[in-house]
């Protein structure tokens, strides 16, 4: 890599904020908060609004879309295409 143009990549905590967890990983992120991570160190600490821990696919709690029943829907109420002869 060419020095000098590419931002520092180092240890950062990500917290979520809707499920109350956080993880150490590697990341270009800065933020002028940190925290006190399990090993005694210092890293910067960036909030997240969510994560694998809480968004709905990850957790199971997705909701499946009827689509046959949004299909139907709108050919009722605008009808059907005409067939291509």
């Amino acid at each position: 890599m060419k020095p000098g143009i590419h931002p520092a990549y180092g240890p950062v905590v990500f917290r979520d904020t809707a499920a109350g967890h956080s993880f150490l990983t590697r990341s270009t992120a800065t933020s002028d908060k940190t925290v006190e991570w399990e090993d005694g160190h210092t890293y910067p600490v960036v909030d997240v609004e969510i994560s694998s821990v809480s968004h709905p696919f990850y957790t199971g709690t997705a909701r499946v879309l009827d689509t046959a029943g949004r299909v139907e829907r709108f050919e009722r109420r605008y009808g059907r295409r005409p067939e291509a002869s």
